[in-house]
C-alpha cells in the first residue's frame, strides 16, 4: 500500500533541485535579454564623435533583424529540445548569440553595416531564439503548481537583461574616446560576458524525469487517470504515444500536438495578440533613447539610464501580468495589456517633462513584458505542456513579425523630422484595435483522437 507514495518520493528526489534549474534559466535569459539595450548603442552609433555614420532607419536594422530571426531560432529550438533535451539546445543557442555579438564588435564605419546586421542581427537573433524558448518550455514541466508565475519569472530575466547592459555600455562608451569613435567595440567584451553567463546557466538544464511530481503534491495525471472509467482508459490506450505522464494539461484535458494546435483558430488568435502587443511596445523600445532626448529633454546619459531602468519594468511586467492572469484569467489580462499600453503610447509624445515620460514609458514597458509573461502559460492552458516547446516556439512568430513591423513603422513615421506625435498615435491606435481579440479568443476543444484513430 505504500508503494505508490514511495515511487512518487523517489521520482521527486531524482528530479533534482528545480529552484537551481530556475536560477539557471533566469541567468540565461539575463544574458540574451541584453538585446533590448539596442537603443543605447543606436544612439551612440549616430552621435557626432562616432565614425559609424548610419541613418535612423539603418540604425534600427540590426535590432529589427535580430527580433525577426528569433522565430527561426525558437521554432528550431522548440522542436530540438523535445528530441535532444534542453541543455544542449540552450548551450548552442547562447554560444551562437555571443559569437554574433562579438562579430558585431568589428564594425568600424557605415560600409560595415552588413557585419553589424550579420553579427547582432542574424546570428544574435537566431542564437537568442534557440536559447529563449528552452527554459520557458522546460520550467512549465518542473513547476506545474506555479506555471504562470514561474514562466513570468523566467522571461522576466530576459526583460532585466537591459537593466545591466544599457548603463554599463553607456559608461564604457563615455569613458573612452576610442569607444566614442567606435561604439561597437564594446560588443566584444559584452559578448564574452554573455557567453560565460549563458553557459553557466544552461549547464544545469534538464527535463524532469518521466512521471515527475512536485514533492507533497498529488500523483501525476497519468496515474490518476489509470483509475478513471473504462471508456477513458480505452481512449488513452489508443493514443499511447501522446499519453505519456505530464504534470498538467490544457483546459480540454489533453495535450495537443503541434499539428493539432496549428489546426485551431485559437493558435492564430493568440499569435496575433502577441504580434500586436509586440509591434506596439517595441516601437518605443527601438527608439526609446531618441524619444527621451527629443520629447522630454533627456541627456544622452539620462536616456541610457532610462533604457536600463525600463528593463526593470519590462522584466517586472512579465512577472506582474503573469501573476495577475492567474487571478483574473488570461484573456482579461491581455485586454488590460493592450488597452493600457495603447493609451500610454498615445500620451507619450506629449510628455514634455522627465517625470511624466518615465511614468508612461514604465507603463508601456510593463505591458509589453506582460504579454511575454502571460502568453506561455496561456498556450499551456490552451494546448497542454507536453509539446510546449514546439507550440510556443511556433507562436513566437508573432514576436518576429511584431519586431519587424514596430521598429520599421515607427522609424518611418517619425523620420528625420521627429514626427513623434504621428508615429506614436498610429501604434497606439494599433494596440487599442487589438483589444478586440481577447473577447473572441476561447480555449479550443481537443479533436476526437479515438474517432480519428478508428
Amino acid at each position: 500500500m505504500s508503494a505508490a507514495p514511495d515511487v512518487s518520493a523517489r521520482t521527486a528526489t531524482r528530479g533534482g533541485n528545480r529552484w537551481l534549474i530556475l536560477a539557471g534559466g533566469v541567468l540565461v535569459q539575463l544574458a540574451i535579454g541584453a538585446v533590448y539595450a539596442w537603443s543605447t548603442f543606436s544612439k551612440a552609433i549616430q552621435a557626432d564623435p562616432s565614425a559609424i555614420e548610419l541613418t535612423p532607419v539603418q540604425a534600427t536594422l540590426p535590432f529589427t533583424v535580430a527580433i525577426g530571426m528569433i522565430f527561426v531560432g525558437s521554432f528550431l529550438g522548440g522542436r530540438a529540445q523535445d528530441k535532444r533535451g534542453p541543455r544542449i539546445v540552450a548551450l548552442v543557442g547562447v554560444t551562437i548569440y555571443s559569437l554574433g555579438i562579438m562579430l558585431a564588435s568589428f564594425t568600424r564605419d557605415g560600409s560595415d553595416l552588413w557585419m553589424l546586421i550579420l553579427g547582432y542581427g542574424v546570428l544574435g537573433g537566431f542564437g537568442l531564439g534557440l536559447a529563449y524558448i528552452v527554459p520557458i518550455a522546460m520550467l512549465q514541466k518542473w513547476f506545474p503548481d506555479k506555471r504562470g508565475l514561474i514562466t513570468g519569472i523566467a522571461v522576466g530575466g530576459f526583460g532585466f537583461g537591459a537593466v545591466i547592459t544599457s548603463p554599463l555600455a553607456q559608461q564604457m562608451i563615455a569613458g573612452s574616446e576610442d569607444y566614442q569613435q567606435y561604439p561597437t567595440k564594446v560588443f566584444l567584451w559584452l559578448g564574452v560576458a554573455y557567453l560565460v553567463a549563458g553557459v553557466l546557466g544552461a549547464s544545469v538544464f534538464r527535463d524532469p524525469p518521466e512521471g515527475y511530481t512536485v514533492p507533497g503534491s498529488a500523483a501525476p495525471a497519468a496515474a490518476v487517470q489509470a483509475d478513471d472509467t473504462a471508456t477513458e482508459a480505452a481512449a488513452d490506450a489508443v493514443v499511447t504515444d501522446d499519453a505519456k505522464p505530464a504534470p498538467a494539461h490544457n483546459a480540454a484535458g489533453h495535450d495537443f500536438t503541434p499539428k493539432e494546435a496549428l489546426s485551431t483558430p485559437q493558435w492564430y488568435l493568440l499569435t496575433l495578440i502577441l504580434t500586436i502587443s509586440v509591434s506596439a511596445g517595441i516601437s518605443l523600445i527601438s527608439i526609446a533613447a531618441d524619444t527621451a532626448t527629443d520629447v522630454a529633454g533627456f541627456t544622452a546619459a539620462g536616456a541610457a539610464t532610462l533604457v536600463g531602468i525600463m528593463g526593470l519594468f519590462n522584466g517586472g511586467g512579465r512577472i506582474l501580468w503573469a501573476g495577475i492572469s492567474d487571478k483574473i484569467g488570461r484573456m482579461p489580462a491581455f485586454l488590460g495589456i493592450l488597452v493600457i499600453q495603447g493609451v500610454a503610447l498615445l500620451a507619450i509624445p506629449h510628455a514634455g517633462n522627465v517625470a511624466l515620460f518615465y511614468i508612461l514609458a514604465a507603463v508601456i514597458y510593463t505591458c509589453y513584458g506582460g504579454a511575454f509573461g502571460t502568453m506561455p502559460s496561456t498556450a499551456g492552458d490552451f494546448f497542454g505542456v507536453r509539446h510546449a516547446g514546439a507550440i510556443y516556439g511556433l507562436m513566437l512568430l508573432g514576436w518576429s513579425i511584431g519586431g519587424i513591423i514596430g521598429p520599421m513603422l515607427i522609424s518611418w513615421l517619425v523620420g528625420e523630422d521627429g514626427a513623434y506625435v504621428l508615429g506614436y498615435t498610429v501604434v497606439g491606435i494599433l494596440a487599442l484595435a487589438g483589444a478586440i481579440l481577447p473577447f473572441i479568443t476561447r480555449p479550443p476543444k481537443h479533436p476526437d483522437r479515438t474517432a480519428a484513430a478508428a
